[in-house]
Parts: structure tokens; sequence; C-alpha cells
């Protein structure tokens, strides 16, 4: 994508820095009310070097995407079969470090998430998991057993989870750069 043929919006408000960020290949402009179009736009000039190369990342990550290939239903059955030893063993590991309980564990073929928790303590995983890093994997586990003493996204939930797993944060980042494409992978309902 070339630099010249990116769309910019620009959005003033009440703020008192300009900020730039990039959404769906599109150049959002953030300023203060007063701010006048030529100094945003030398701005944004003065970025260039930073937009190109997060606008080829883009590119890049939307090319892999259009060729992920979906996984077979033998390759499904697969990874469900890996997971089913994998995840347990990974949920009676952190369950005591934690201090928490569980019921059931079911591995599915989820097209939107990587796990959940319900309030009666039943954890669900989804079966690609079983093709990553042992650590995104624990990242998964120790999120959703997080969720047995916090049933939400808090602050207190994330001291929880990071107490136990300090390099969640980054694990978290890993699995929303990459994650997509295996979600993808499994297919239309």
């Amino acid at each position: 994508m070339n630099f010249s043929d990116v769309r910019i919006t620009i959005i003033r408000s009440s703020r008192k820095t300009l900020s730039i960020q990039l959404k769906s290949g599109e150049i959002v402009a953030r300023s203060p009310l007063s701010m006048k179009d030529k100094e945003i736009y030398s701005f944004i000039e003065s970025k260039r070097s930073w937009i190109e190369k997060h606008l080829a990342a883009i590119e890049e990550k939307q090319k892999t995407l259009d060729e992920a290939e979906p996984f077979t239903h033998k390759e499904i059955n697969d990874l469900a079969e890996k997971a089913k030893l994998i995840i347990p063993e990974r949920v009676r590991y952190y369950a005591p470090k934690i201090g928490v309980t569980y019921n059931r564990i079911t591995i599915r073929c989820q097209r939107t998430r990587w796990g959940s928790c319900s309030s009666k303590g039943n954890l669900n995983f989804n079966c690609v998991l079983a093709l990553f890093p042992i650590e995104i994997i624990d990242s998964v586990v120790v999120h959703e057993l997080c969720h047995r003493k916090h049933m939400n996204h808090s602050p207190q939930f994330y001291a929880e989870v990071e107490k136990v797993f300090p390099e969640y944060k980054r694990c978290h980042k890993w699995l929303s750069d990459n994650g997509g494409v295996y979600l993808l992978r499994l297919g239309e309902k």
C-alpha cells in the first residue's frame, strides 16, 4: 500500500496533543480543535517511515489471512485429541497455584474464542491451542482459571493473572498478533 494512497481522517477534539493511528489501512489523526490542517499534514509526513512500516505489516498480515487454508475435519479431530492431552494437565498444574477449583474441562472447535469459564467452574478451551507454544497455552489456562476468582476483566482480575503468570501480556499480544489466522482456518460454521 502506497503512503500517498492512504485515506486520512482528522478528528478534532478538546485534546492538547496530536496523535495518529492506523485503522484498516487508514490514517486517523486526532488533533486539538485549534490545530491547522497544515500542521497536521506536516506531522503525518514526519511519521512517514513509521506509517509505511506499519502499513506494510498490515498488508502482509492481510495477505496471510487471505491465503489461510481451512483445517480438514481430520486435522481438527487430531488437534482436539492433542489438546485433550495437554490442556487438562496444564489446568491441574495451575489451579492450586491460583488457589481455585474447577469442574469439567471441555475441548471445543471454537471460531471466536480461546477459552471460557462458566460460573459453575466449567472450563472450555479451543482445540487450536494445541498448535501453540506451551507458554501461550498456559496464558489462556491461567486467564480462564483466574475467572474462578473474578468473573470479569477488572484490574483485580489482571493483577491475579500477572501474579501467577508474569509473561501474560507478551503471550496475549502474541495470540492477538498470530491467533486470527488459526481461527480463520477453522472455516465457516
